[in-house]
């Protein structure tokens, strides 16, 4: 365990600056944090689970909130921002049980999201390790770079579903790749992690494709190709994601009407005012539109504070800019070392599951292209994809050009990110000829997004309040 005593200690600094955030930013000043926090409080009051009605969604008091920024003599209608009670209950019945034993503290709240989403830190770190065992460094890199973006750090100290859904896409990707590695990880474990994602929010729906696609390309290239095989495996995975998942499409069905599996019709009939896409588009004109998409992406994903009013100074976007710059640069050189890295543990892979005569537990020998380690990084890209795409069929009926919308893709990105960082390491040691002497350069240049993050929270958020 002391080989990981950096990962713990970056947990405790990851839970100390999110309780920062927690405490430091102005109440209900995160994306629809009423809505979520009214749903907990429904839930403490009178169990699971509310209805999202006519009436929930109230656009000229949302404006008038956010124009004068939640001041106290307007909140006695705070209740009824009620347009998030569609979402799926998990979270909800672990935030309702904190509302009922703090009275209902709004900074007892947030620090339960502070604290599930220490488990995504640890899950891009444990990720990282999985596909590269020796590389506790890059491992490190990657879970600081999962933690401490500014406007990861908002949301995870928000009172929201997206730290749970982080978390759970998180382990479903660790428990996937262990499994294309010849880990024992019984199917019905994923097909249960699935399920709870299900019940968490709907942004982890793209996993429900993506896992099966895995036992299939797992099945497909082992020695012991039996079609029965294929049959239980997909049985396993499909029954529990199924049951957990159908418990509350069927709840949906019964209140909402079919097809409606996920309350978002009914969501969307009561959510009059809010912007659609055509109507941008008829306003300004398409190449406007992407214009701002892109422009307002970005800086959205790594710091636009509160209701996307607030933005960081302009010297730190020009900050993630030059580092966005690195790694891209840096992804060639770390593709080509890379390449041997992987060549080799797929080797290293293949001959300790031989030695221990399980080959019904790896790809076939003769299948290198697909290797375990092969389809371990292709899992990460593809889910990388999917998270784009959904942010993208999203948007093409709201305008919510809101780049958290693509943490569900975080881990992912944030271990390719460390990747290119390393390709410059990688670079320096080759020419100072002292590998070792440079292995945490890499988790240093990562950490520079802990001072940015501190300085966010210390200087900017505050200025959201009233």
């Amino acid at each position: 365990m002391t080989k990981h005593i950096p990962l713990f200690v970056l947990l405790i600094v990851y839970v100390i600056v999110g309780a920062l955030y927690a405490v430091r930013t102005p109440a209900w000043q995160a994306p629809d944090e009423p809505a979520h926090y009214n749903y907990a409080a429904q839930v403490a009051a009178n169990g699971c689970c509310p209805v999202i009605e006519m009436g929930d969604w109230d656009s000229a008091y949302l404006d008038t909130l956010k124009a004068e920024r939640f001041a106290p003599d307007l909140l006695d209608r705070l209740p009824t921002i009620q347009y998030e009670d569609h979402q799926p209950p998990l979270y909800y019945l672990l935030s309702g049980l904190v509302y009922r034993l703090t009275d209902g503290s709004l900074i007892a709240l947030r620090l339960l999201s502070v604290l599930i989403s220490a488990g995504i830190v640890a899950c891009a770190y444990a990720i990282t390790l999985a596909l590269l065992p020796d590389r506790r460094a890059l491992a490190l890199a990657a879970a600081l770079l999962a933690g401490f973006i500014p406007q990861n750090l908002a949301i995870m100290a928000s009172v929201n579903n997206d730290a749970l859904a982080g978390l759970i896409v998180g382990l479903t990707l660790y428990l996937l790749i262990r499994y294309l590695q010849g880990a024992r990880v019984p199917v019905w474990a994923l097909g249960v992690a699935v399920g709870v994602g299900l019940l968490t929010k709907v942004n982890t729906i793209f996993l429900a494709g993506l896992v099966p696609l895995f036992v299939l390309l797992h099945w497909w290239f082992t020695p012991d190709r039996r079609f029965s095989e294929l049959i239980r495996r997909l049985a396993l995975f499909a029954v529990p994601a199924l049951i957990l998942g159908g418990l509350w499409w069927l709840r949906n069905v019964g209140v909402y009407g079919f097809p409606d599996v996920f309350g978002l019709r009914r969501h969307d009939q009561v959510v009059v005012g809010q912007l659609r896409t055509a109507e941008l588009i008829a306003q300004v004109g398409f190449s406007e539109y992407l214009r701002r998409a892109v422009d307002t992406t970005f800086t959205s994903f790594f710091g636009q504070f509160g209701w996307m009013g607030l933005f960081m100074p302009t010297w730190a976007y020009w900050i993630v800019l030059a580092f966005l710059g690195v790694v891209v640069v840096g992804w060639i050189v770390a593709y080509l070392g890379l390449r041997t890295e992987v060549k080799g543990l797929s080797e290293k892979t293949s001959s300790s599951t031989q030695a221990e005569r399980k080959p019904q537990s790896v790809l076939s020998p003769q299948s290198s292209v697909l290797s375990p380690s092969f389809l371990s990084w292709a899992l990460l890209a593809l889910a990388t994809i999917l998270a784009v795409l959904q942010y993208l069929y999203y948007n093409t009926e709201f305008v919510q050009f809101q780049g958290r919308y693509l943490y569900p893709a975080l881990i992912p990105l944030a271990l390719f990110a460390a990747l290119g960082v390393d390709g410059w390491r990688r670079v320096l040691a080759w020419l100072i000829g002292d590998r070792s002497a440079l292995a945490w350069l890499t988790p240093l240049i990562a950490a520079l997004f802990i001072p940015l993050s501190l300085f966010m929270i210390w200087r900017v958020i505050p200025q959201l309040a009233p």
